[in-house]
Order: C-alpha cells, then sequence, then structure tokens
C-alpha cells in the first residue's frame, strides 16, 4: 500500500508487534496497518486517544477471525469505536471483510449495517478461478508411520506439478514445516528428481543460490538451493520477507508453511496441501480439528488469477474425519462469539478506559458486542436462561454476566465493586 498511495502524497505505516510507532509518526501517517491486538492496547491508553480519535476509516480484514481465540480483541475493538461515535457523534465508518463468514447477516448487524446499502455477499460464482479439491482419507493409527504416509503422498502430488505449477504445502506446527520440507528434499534426492524442481542450470537456481546465503535460518539455508522453502511466525522478518519474495517470483517451487500464511500474507500458489487437519491446542491439551474457517481459508490460496485456469486443493486427513469436511462444502456452521472466555478481562479495560463506571453501563457495553447478536440469535450455546421471553433484550442476563466479572476482578484486587451501589473503579 506504501508504493500504491505514495503518488496520492499518503504515507502508510505499520503498527504491529514488530513495527512500533512515536506519536510524530502517528500524527504524520494517513493509513496505518496494525493488529486488533495492538489497535486495542493504542485505543485503550487515555494519553492516545487524540491520535486514535483522528481516525475516520477502520477496516477490518479477515473479520471472521471472531470465532477465534483472537475474536474477542476484535470485539473489544468495535465495540469501543461504535460507543465512541454515539458519545461524540464524530462519525467513523467501520468496513468488514471476509472470504469465509456463513452468517454474514449477524456481522452486518454487529457492525451497524444498514442491510440495504452497506452488505454486499459474493459466491463462488464469483471465484475467478474454480478450485478443484481432493479429499484423501489416512486409515494408517501410528504416528509415525502416518506422517511418513503423508510425506510421500505430499511428494507424490508435488512431482505431478514439478517444473509446471508450484506447490503450498499447509502444516501445523513450526517444527513441522522444517521436518515436512526436509524430507520431501530427501525423498526428491533419492528418486534423483530434484533437478525437475529446479533447473541446476537455471537463472532460478543461480538466484536461489545467491539468496540461500543471506538467509539467517541455517533450515532456511540448506532448503532454498533445492527449489524449497519453509514460513512461519518464529522466523525473522527478513527470512520471511525473502520467502515471500521468491516464492512469487517463482523461484521457490514448494514453500511448506504454517497457517500464518493464509491468513495474514497474499501468496496463492496452483496446488494447496493441507497436511492434517489437526492442530495442537494448548488451551485443551490435546490435538484438535481444524476449524471450517482455517480450512477453507487455506484452499482458498489455490489457483493464481492471472496466471491459472484452474487451482487444486487437497486435504489429507484421517478417514473417520472425511465425512465431516466432505460435508463443509455443502453446509457451513456459523461463526460464534468466544467473547465469554474473556469477559472479565475486556470489562477490566473498558473500567480502568472510565467508560464503564457501574454495573448498567457494563451491561449495556456488552449489548455492542458480537457475543450480544450471538445470544440473541442462539440463546442456548451461551446459556440464556429459558424464561428470557419476558425479557427480549437479555438486560437482566448481561447484567448478570456483568456482576460475575465484576466479582471476579474485585476478589482480584483489580478493581473496587460495590455491590450495593453497583459502582465499579480502577
Amino acid at each position: 500500500f506504501s508504493k500504491r498511495l505514495k503518488p496520492y502524497g499518503m504515507t502508510v505505516r505499520e503498527l504491529s508487534g514488530d513495527q512500533t510507532m512515536t506519536r510524530a509518526q502517528i500524527a504524520e501517517t494517513q493509513v496505518i496497518v496494525t493488529t486488533p491486538e495492538k489497535w486495542d492496547i493504542v485505543t485503550r491508553k487515555a494519553g492516545d486517544r487524540a491520535y486514535t480519535q483522528l481516525v475516520r476509516l477502520i477496516i477490518i480484514d479477515e473479520i471472521h477471525l471472531l470465532h477465534d481465540t483472537r475474536g474477542p480483541v476484535l470485539e473489544s475493538v468495535v465495540a469501543r469505536t461504535i460507543r465512541q461515535i454515539e458519545a461524540t457523534q464524530e462519525m467513523v465508518r467501520l468496513v468488514g471483510l471476509s472470504a469465509t463468514l456463513p452468517n454474514y447477516d449477524d456481522v452486518a448487524t454487529f457492525l451497524r449495517v444498514d442491510p440495504e446499502k452497506g452488505l454486499f455477499y459474493f459466491d463462488n460464482s464469483y471465484r475467478p478461478v474454480p478450485l478443484q479439491q481432493q479429499y484423501i482419507g489416512i486409515t494408517e493409527k501410528k504416528a509415525m508411520k502416518r506422517f511418513q504416509l503423508m510425506n510421500e503422498i505430499c511428494y507424490e502430488k508435488v512431482m505431478a506439478q514439478a517444473g509446471k505449477n508450484q506447490v503450498l504445502i499447509f502444516v501445523h506446527s513450526r517444527a513441522e514445516t522444517v521436518k515436512t520440507a526436509r524430507a520431501l528434499r530427501d525423498m526428491c534426492a533419492e528418486n534423483d528428481t530434484l533437478s525437475t524442481l529446479v533447473r541446476p542450470e537455471s537463472a532460478s537456481a543461480e538466484i536461489l543460490r545467491t539468496e540461500a546465503v543471506n538467509a539467517k535460518g541455517e533450515d532456511l539455508k540448506s532448503l532454498l538451493t533445492f527449489g524449497f522453502a519453509v514460513h512461519h511466525a518464529g522466523m525473522p522478518r527478513a527470512d520471511r520477507n525473502l520467502v515471500e519474495d521468491l516464492f512469487e517470483d517463482k523461484h521457490t517451487q514448494v514453500l511448506v508453511s504454517t497457517a500464518t500464511l493464509a491468513w495474514g500474507v497474499n501468496l496463492p500458489a496452483h496446488t494447496v496441501i493441507l497436511k492434517g487437519t489437526q492442530v495442537y491446542s494448548p488451551d485443551k491439551g490435546a490435538w484438535v480439528e481444524l476449524s471450517p474457517l482455517d480450512v477453507l481459508q487455506m484452499m482458498g490460496r489455490g489457483g493464481r488469477p492471472q496466471y491459472d485456469t484452474e487451482g487444486e486443493g487437497i486435504i489429507l486427513t484421517q478417514h473417520s474425519e472425511l465425512q465431516y469436511y466432505l460435508s463443509l462444502n455443502n453446509q457451513q456452521l456459523p461463526i460464534e462469539s468466544q467473547f465469554m472466555s474473556r469477559l472479565a478481562d475486556n470489562m477490566n479495560a473498558e473500567i480502568a478506559l472510565g467508560t464503564v463506571s457501574n454495573i448498567q453501563e457494563a451491561a449495556d457495553w456488552i449489548g455492542y458486542t458480537y457475543l450480544y447478536v450471538r445470544m440473541l440469535r442462539n440463546p442456548d450455546r451461551y446459556g440464556v436462561p429459558d424464561d428470557s421471553d419476558s425479557d427480549p433484550a437479555l438486560n437482566q442476563y448481561r447484567t448478570n454476566l456483568a456482576h460475575t466479572a465484576a466479582s471476579v476482578l474485585d476478589k482480584t484486587g483489580l478493581i473496587r465493586y460495590d455491590r450495593r451501589l453497583g459502582s465499579v473503579a480502577s
């Protein structure tokens, strides 16, 4: 965006965990590209509000992340923005974008969108490149044998495209990216097929040899010269940029990545392979199936509009899960709010900011969240009592939630909660 908007005299800067900005830089910047977490921190600070109140347009990409563990931050930021609009009467335009959003009407309600004028829905017929999908069920129970079998299938699929198209393989841990790339490289070496990926005398081979020297990570250095690369959030920024550029310019042929690439960077490939559909959840201390939205997001990277007439998406999963992933194509489940799990944290931030000073205000604040929209649509999931017919706006239930959160915060010494008056203060 820096390059595209420069002719219009607009300055674009990044504000994230990697990049911070001074107040002077914020003042001279017209477009800020940031993460929900960083913007949440900035808007929480009373001293920075002079700058945040200058913002007149907020574009939220991948808004279906509301279903994710990061969703509560997004809800908090949007709720804070809408309440600020109502308090100051200074309009801020909110735009939500998503490629995989089944219940888009609920999210539109959350963003206060006029469905007649501001809601736009594009189905599969708008996809520039049709996607051919394959589902492969693995019956092997032993972990090592299953890993080996998946590698062999990946190798076959890579060889089917060798010399013709690039392949993007999604795995579900950082260590797995290197393990998979090495296994594929070694299989190519055993079968003497490395030259089909990158011809030794080609310009790409020369570029890869040169760039491999510049790479900081030893793992990446050992893979690049053979046309393989890895990408995950734990790599140095310079290495990530190098991998993205080399793949975009078609020098590397096989890129093994974690899901962060599907969300954060637009790097499509002709063939996308999901190597396994289970990801470790630290919260649950167990392996869980990927969410439907993650799968669709990764598969959506298949097919490059400017080069391909069709893309290819391949899912490797346990045989028992095949039916589940096949049914995803026909019926998508609505995205639900995760705000309940972080209600106390976010309420604490609003109390510290001074926008919530009593339980009634806290209940009103909950009414601005996506959680409230989904509670009205799907009351059973969120524990809404059956006798709520007499309270269609769920005022009492929201008050109860606010009271519970305030009690937890009071007990931990983060706020002072006067139960008699209903007042809360940091």
